[in-house]
C-alpha cells in the first residue's frame, strides 16, 4: 500500500462511509412503502408522496442547518442529533394512521437524514483528506451511501414479507441509531486556514450568493434531486405497474424474482450498485479534470438514458439496462458537486455552503416526489413526469457549462 492510499483510507473516511451507507439503506427503501401503505387505508398516490415529498424538503432545509450546527457546535453533536430525530421520527411514523400525521413526521425524518447525511459527512471526509485525495475521498464516502441503497429497497421488500410497514419502520428506527457507534471514528479534519478563520460565515454566504457561479451550481443540482426524488419514490410502483411481465424460465425468473414488485426493489438496488462504481469513478475524474464539463457530461448523459427509457417499450430488460445506466449517474454528481465548492470557497464553511446547494437538490426532489404522486392520480402513469425530468435534465447539462472553476478570492485580512 502506498503513501497516498494510506493517507486516503483514513478513520475518518472508514468512519464516514458507514454512517451514510446506514443512513441511505434506509432513505432509499421508502418507495417501496408506497403499495403497502396506500392499500391500507385506500389512499391515492398522492398522499404518500406527499409525505416522501414533505421529507426530502424538510431535508434540504435541515442540510444548512445542521451544516452550521456541526461548524458552531462541531460534526458530532450535529450527527448524534440526525440519528435522534430520524429514529424518532421512523419509530412515531409506525403509530400514525392519517396522512397528514405521517406527512408531518416526515418533517422529523428529513431533518435527521440532513443531520446523517452528506451535508455535514462530506464536510468531515472533505477536511480530513488531503488536496489530492479529497476528491476521490469524497466519491468513495458518496459511494458509501449508494452501498446502502443495494440493499436497503430489497430488506424493506423481504420485511414486509413477514412483519407489518409499521414493524419495519421501528426496527429500521433502531437501526439508525447504530450508526452512531462509528461517531469516534471521526475526527476533527484538518485545521481552516487563517484566511478563512478571519471571514465570517455570514460574510461568506453574502460572497457567494452574489457569485453567479454559485448561483449556477445551485440551480443546476435542482434537476439532480428531482431526478433522484422521483425514482426512488416512484420507480418500484411504476416498475409494478408498466413493466411487461417476466417470462418464467428466464433469467430473472431463476434468480427468484418472479414479480414486477420484485424487480421495483431489485432496480433500486441495482442503480445503488452501479453508483458505487460511478461515485468513486466520478470522484477519481474531478481530481484530473475540470469538475464542471465532467457535471454536464453526466446530467447530458443522464437526459439521453431518461428518453430512451420511455421512448422504449418498458419490459424487464429495458429495466435493468436503464437501472445500470442510471446507477452509474446516480451520484456521480454529489463528489463532483461538493468538490466544486470546496475549491471554490475553501474548506471552513463548506458544510453550510454546500449544505444550500443540497437545499437546491432537495427542492428538485420535493417537486419530483410529490409531482410524481399528483400526476399520476391526474394521468393515471408516470409518463408526464417522467418527461418533465428529461426537460430539467438537459437544462442542468446547460447550466454548468459557464461556471468559473477557480478559487474565491478572499478578502484581505486587515
Amino acid at each position: 500500500m502506498t503513501s497516498s492510499q494510506v493517507r486516503l483510507f483514513t478513520p475518518v473516511l472508514i468512519g464516514g462511509c458507514v454512517i451514510l451507507l446506514i443512513n441511505f439503506a434506509l432513505r432509499a427503501s421508502f418507495g417501496v412503502f408506497q403499495i403497502p401503505i396506500g392499500e391500507e387505508f385506500g389512499w391515492p398516490r398522492a398522499e404518500f408522496s406527499l409525505a416522501i415529498a414533505i421529507q426530502n424538503l424538510a431535508w434540504g432545509i435541515g442540510q444548512p442547518i445542521f451544516g452550521a450546527l456541526a461548524e458552531r457546535w462541531g460534526d458530532r453533536w450535529a450527527i448524534i442529533l440526525g440519528a435522534l430525530l430520524y429514529s424518532a421520527g421512523l419509530v412515531l411514523t409506525a403509530f400514525a394512521t392519517t396522512p397528514a400525521s405521517i406527512q408531518m413526521l416526515e418533517v422529523m425524518v428529513g431533518f435527521g437524514i440532513a443531520g446523517t447525511g452528506f451535508g455535514v459527512i462530506l464536510a468531515v471526509v472533505g477536511r480530513a483528506a488531503s488536496d489530492e485525495n479529497r476528491s476521490l475521498a469524497l466519491g468513495i464516502a458518496t459511494a458509501a451511501g449508494s452501498a446502502g441503497q443495494v440493499f436497503g429497497a430489497p430488506l424493506a421488500e423481504i420485511l414486509l414479507a413477514y412483519y407489518t410497514w409499521q414493524s419495519v419502520f421501528i426496527i429500521f428506527g433502531v437501526i439508525v441509531l447504530t450508526s452512531l457507534f462509528f461517531l469516534p471514528m471521526l475526527g476533527d479534519g484538518k485545521p481552516a486556514t487563517r484566511s478563512e478563520l478571519e471571514e465570517s460565515l455570514g460574510s461568506v454566504l453574502k460572497r457567494a450568493f452574489r457569485d453567479p457561479s454559485y448561483l449556477m451550481i445551485f440551480a443546476g443540482f435542482f434537476s439532480c434531486g428531482y431526478q433522484l426524488g422521483f425514482i426512488t419514490a416512484h420507480f418500484p410502483a411504476m416498475i409494478t405497474e408498466m413493466c411487461g411481465p417476466i417470462l418464467p424460465g428466464g433469467m430473472l425468473d431463476s434468480i427468484g424474482i418472479s414479480t414486477t414488485s420484485a424487480l421495483g426493489a431489485i432496480a433500486i438496488s441495482l442503480i445503488g450498485l452501479a453508483n458505487i462504481v460511478g461515485s468513486i469513478f466520478a470522484g477519481w475524474l474531478g481530481s484530473r479534470y475540470t469538475k464542471k464539463y465532467l457535471l454536464a457530461g453526466i446530467y447530458t448523459l443522464r437526459t439521453i438514458a431518461a428518453a430512451w427509457f420511455i421512448l422504449t417499450p418498458i419490459t424487464p430488460t429495458t429495466v435493468v439496462i436503464f437501472s445500470l445506466v442510471m446507477g452509474g449517474l446516480w451520484l456521480a454528481t454529489v463528489p463532483l458537486t461538493s468538490g466544486l465548492v470546496a475549491y471554490i470557497y475553501g474548506l471552513r464553511y463548506m458544510g453550510t455552503l454546500y449544505g444550500f446547494v443540497f437545499l437546491s437538490h432537495q427542492l428538485g426532489s420535493f417537486l419530483g416526489v410529490w409531482l410524481g404522486g399528483w400526476l399520476y392520480d391526474v394521468n393515471g402513469d408516470y409518463t408526464l413526469v417522467w418527461w418533465i425530468g428529461v426537460g430539467v435534465g438537459a437544462f442542468s447539462a446547460l447550466i454548468h457549462l459557464p461556471v468559473r472553476e477557480a478559487p474565491a478570492r478572499l478578502p484581505a485580512a486587515a
